[in-house]
């Protein structure tokens, strides 16, 4: 079968293999599922692969099968598969168990082992290819009704654990009803924040650099939220034009500053939930003094999210389903740049990297 994969240490090494199909067999204990891939999304992350920043290929291989955003429809399963059957859509998490306790119990994406496992990132293949077979832990079904918009689940799970993990954190406080949200970013990431804070009720402010009106800033406003931009309204003086501090705040702009004037704009008892990757040395001067107090006094929180466990994806399938009804076809406007066939490896990457207004760039492999 095609896939696309790239040579990890080699910048710009993507290109086309081909490689033996997988097998139901190939997973033990008859828990197997083959999936034929439909779609798969890229992103920052696959960009970074590409650049040698980070990757390796699994023992034995001396390239990379890429692609961690996949969705797909089920060809065959084992004899002791009961959760999926052929002809069902479905989505395979990322995350594969180390050896930590938290990887033994099923929350591998909490992991404390230095060696990590993930599908199309590190150490394992990923999605970009015509199938792939995996144990039925670790497939998630997704209903008929969201097969158009089926590829976004996997980038909806980084949202639904950092919101569900704000939430964990401040059962401290016993009640917690936050009620006004900022989301720092208008791409991919942070509309879906966007969307699942509007979905809980909560107030929305979305902050963005580009200037509205523009695809992104519609689907903000669709939603019910407000988006601005941060050179018209300055994040950490955004409290006074909205009347206090935000109780969630969601960051996804992979602009680390950001991150030190959000936690100037949080209210007490607030939760900073953070979801960019960022690399790099850049260094800025903040109030320390201020922010550190306003932390100790205001009984704030930080809290990353990346990843996610199975739990994530069976709620990112809900509130997915619960959006289609309250909004429909708001998350299909999400799709904007597809590229036809795994052979078209190069336009999908010219399309990741340099494509105007692009929200989600994906490739419809089949």
């Amino acid at each position: 079968m095609k896939a696309i994969a790239v040579t990890p240490g080699v910048p710009d090494s993507v290109h086309l293999v081909e490689m033996p199909a997988p097998e139901v067999e190939d997973v033990p204990n008859g828990r197997g599922v083959l999936v034929q891939v439909l779609r798969v999304g890229v992103d920052g992350t696959d960009k970074e692969i590409n650049a040698a920043e980070y990757g390796a290929a699994p023992e034995g291989s001396d390239f990379l099968v890429i692609g961690h955003e996949g969705f797909g429809r089920v060809e065959a399963v084992g004899p002791n598969v009961t959760e999926v059957e052929p002809g069902d859509y479905v989505v395979a998490t990322v995350r594969r168990p180390g050896r930590s306790i938290y990887d033994l119990i099923g929350t591998s994406d909490m992991t404390t082992d230095s060696v990590y496992y993930e599908r199309g990132i590190n150490l394992r293949h990923g999605y970009l290819a015509e199938f792939y077979a995996d144990d039925a832990a670790f497939i998630v079904k997704v209903p008929q009704g969201l097969k158009e918009v089926g590829v976004l689940l996997e980038p909806m799970t980084v949202v639904e654990k950092g919101v569900t993990q704000a939430f964990e954190v401040q059962r401290r406080l016993r009640v917690w009803r936050p009620r006004r949200a900022a989301v720092m970013g208008a791409g991919t990431i942070g509309l879906l924040a966007t969307l699942l804070l509007r979905l809980r009720g909560l107030e929305v402010v979305t902050f963005g650099k580009t200037p509205k009106p523009y695809l992104n800033s519609e689907l903000v406003e669709a939603l019910g939220a407000t988006y601005v931009t941060s050179d018209d309204v300055p994040v950490a003086e955004s409290p006074q034009r909205y009347g206090g501090g935000f109780d969630l705040i969601f960051e996804a702009t992979g602009y680390s500053p950001i991150v030190f004037d959000s936690m100037q704009a949080l209210a007490k008892n607030g939760v900073l939930v953070l979801s960019s990757v960022t690399g790099g040395d850049r260094r800025v001067e903040v109030p320390a003094d201020k922010i550190n107090l306003e932390f100790v006094l205001g009984n704030k929180v930080m809290v990353g999210t990346v990843n996610a466990n199975r739990e994530y994806f069976e709620a990112g399938v809900r509130d997915m389903s619960q959006a289609e009804l309250q909004y429909p076809g708001w998350l299909a406007r999400l799709l904007t740049h597809p590229v036809k066939g795994l052979e078209n490896y190069r336009e999908l990457f010219e399309k990741l990297t340099t494509a105007k207004d692009a929200i989600k760039v994906y490739c419809e492999v089949a």
